[in-house]
Order: structure tokens, then C-alpha cells, then sequence
């Protein structure tokens, strides 16, 4: 009588143990991560404000924005962008915005323009907030005019980082952060991509303006420099992207 009720109980303990393993819970993948968009706005002397035609499109197709990362005066438009203001009120903003807001012209003295007021202007419009704390992450380039090496600046004051981005040689004068000396962020990066990419950005949006160079003869010293320096952007950044995946380069004309 045993050996019968051994198997019989065998068997239940079998049946109960399969039952429980079916019940229990199985491993849930976890769901894929949302790929990370930057959009690098590229350098181009005068024409910044074209990038804000590009922001709206992008706006208005709810397109996320997690990175911004710009050079030269895509570094002013994106880090006003990148602390909060829509692509709307960038629009209002360059339709109001005078040169006397911005250059500060001084004694010709390696640049016409010392640079002062676009620093107090950026950090004015962000209200002194610090990159690292920017509504969305943002890095400005420029250039190590002593090594010629890339800087991205992603945290600190915003209006030192613009400024030192911004600083176009021969126009402005370099921009002095810490014991390093800085230039416009266009002569090593005019579309920094891999700075985005860097950064951990899966899909990149790049805005490539110098193609819609001036095709007129420029009239004094600081024209003819701005324009050349157009030149030399786009020679250099042919497209912005490359051959690289994941990286969309839209070009103003």
C-alpha cells in the first residue's frame, strides 16, 4: 500500500510544481530606449537667425530636442533656444535685435570688437543660469587659437562660452577663459557633429547655413572678413555629416 501512495503523492507534488512554475512571472524585456536627437546648428557669420526657420519646422512636427550643440553663431541661437525660448520668440527676437546690442567697437587691437556686450546679452536673455541647469543640454565649440584644438563647453557661464564660440578672428577679439585663449568655434567644427556624437547623440539633426553665402563685393574691412570666413566654412564643411548614420544635414540657402 505504500509504494502505491508514494507515486500517487510523487506525482501530485510533480503536477503542483509544474502548476507554479507556469503561474510564476515571466522576464519582461525592458523597452527599447528613445533614440536621442541633437541638433547641431552650424556656424555663418550674419545669417544665424536662419537656424530659427529650421527650429520652427522642427516645433511644429513635434520632433523632441534633447541635445543642442552649436558653433560660432549657431552657439548663440542654440543656447537661447536650448535654456527655454521657443523657435517663435527667437523669430521676434531677431526681427527686433539691433547691432548695437551685440558689438562694442573698440580700437583696432587683434579685432575691431571686444566682445563684452554679446556675453552680457546671452547671459541677460538666460538669466544668469548656468549651462548645466538649461532646460535642454546644450555645448558650445570654439577654438584653442594657441593648439588649434577643439573646446565644447557645456557647463559654466553661458555668456563666456558664446562669446568665446562666437569670436571670429580679425572681428572679435579672442575670447580669454581661464589661462586658455579662444576663437570662433567655426575654424575646427562649422557643423560639429562628432561633438554631438560625442555626447551620446543617436540621431543628429545638422543645420549647415554658410551655403547661403553674399555673392556681393563686401564693403570694408569687417565685411570682407565675415565673408571670407563664410567661405572657408563652407569649403570646409561640405554637408555637415559626412557618411555618417543617423545624421540629417539640412542646408540654408
Amino acid at each position: 500500500m505504500k509504494k502505491p501512495f508514494c507515486i500517487a503523492l510523487m506525482m501530485l507534488t510533480a503536477a503542483i510544481t509544474a502548476g507554479l512554475a507556469a503561474c510564476s512571472p515571466k522576464a519582461v524585456p525592458p523597452p527599447p530606449r528613445p533614440a536621442k536627437i541633437a541638433v547641431v546648428l552650424g556656424a555663418g557669420a550674419a545669417r544665424g537667425f536662419a537656424h530659427v526657420g529650421v527650429l520652427k519646422v522642427l516645433e511644429s512636427h513635434h520632433v523632441p530636442v534633447h541635445m543642442v550643440v552649436g558653433a560660432s553663431v549657431g552657439s548663440f541661437v542654440g543656447s537661447l533656444y536650448a535654456y527655454g525660448y521657443d523657435a517663435f520668440t527667437l523669430q521676434t527676437l531677431a526681427l527686433t535685435l539691433e547691432r548695437e546690442d551685440l558689438v562694442d567697437l573698440t580700437l583696432p587691437d587683434n579685432g575691431f570688437v571686444k566682445g563684452e556686450k554679446l556675453e552680457k546679452y546671452v547671459n541677460r536673455m538666460v538669466r544668469g543660469t548656468p549651462i548645466e541647469t538649461f532646460r535642454i543640454p546644450f555645448h558650445a565649440v570654439a577654438a584653442d587659437i594657441q593648439t588649434g584644438e577643439e573646446m565644447v563647453f557645456g557647463t559654466g557661464n553661458a555668456g563666456v562660452a558664446v562669446r568665446a564660440s562666437c569670436s571670429i578672428p580679425g572681428v572679435f577679439k579672442p575670447a580669454r577663459v581661464g589661462d586658455k585663449t579662444y576663437v570662433d568655434g567655426g575654424l575646427v567644427s562649422p557643423v560639429p557633429v562628432d561633438a554631438a556624437r560625442r555626447y551620446g547623440a543617436d540621431v543628429v539633426i545638422a543645420v549647415d547655413i554658410s551655403a547661403s553665402r553674399n555673392m556681393t563685393v563686401p564693403q570694408g574691412a569687417i565685411e570682407t572678413i565675415l565673408q571670407s570666413v563664410d567661405i572657408m566654412h563652407a569649403k570646409i564643411s561640405p554637408g555637415g555629416c559626412g557618411d555618417q548614420a543617423g545624421c540629417g544635414t539640412h542646408r540654408r540657402r
